[in-house]
C-alpha cells in the first residue's frame, strides 16, 4: 500500500474514534513524530559560509537580479 493510501486509510479509522483516551493517546503519536529541530535561518547558513563563498553568493544573486527579460511576464 502507498504512504497515500495509508494516510487516508488512518484517516477514516480516526473519524470513527470516539473514546477521547485513544485521541489523546494519538496526539501523542503525532507529537513524538512533528520536526522538533528548530528552523535555520539564513544568518546560520551564512556563517557555514567561507568568505569566499559569501562572496560567490552575492555576486550570483546581483548578476541573476540584474538581468531582465521583457517577455517573462507574458
Amino acid at each position: 500500500m502507498d504512504v497515500g493510501a495509508v494516510k487516508l486509510h488512518l484517516i477514516e479509522e480516526l473519524l470513527k474514534v470516539e473514546d477521547t483516551s485513544v485521541l489523546t493517546e494519538l496526539e501523542l503519536v503525532f507529537a513524538k513524530n512533528r520536526d522538533t529541530s528548530p528552523r535555520k535561518s539564513f544568518m546560520d547558513i551564512e556563517n557555514s559560509m567561507t568568505l569566499e563563498e559569501v562572496n560567490e553568493f552575492e555576486r550570483i544573486i546581483e548578476e541573476g537580479c540584474e538581468q531582465i527579460n521583457p517577455d517573462d511576464w507574458k
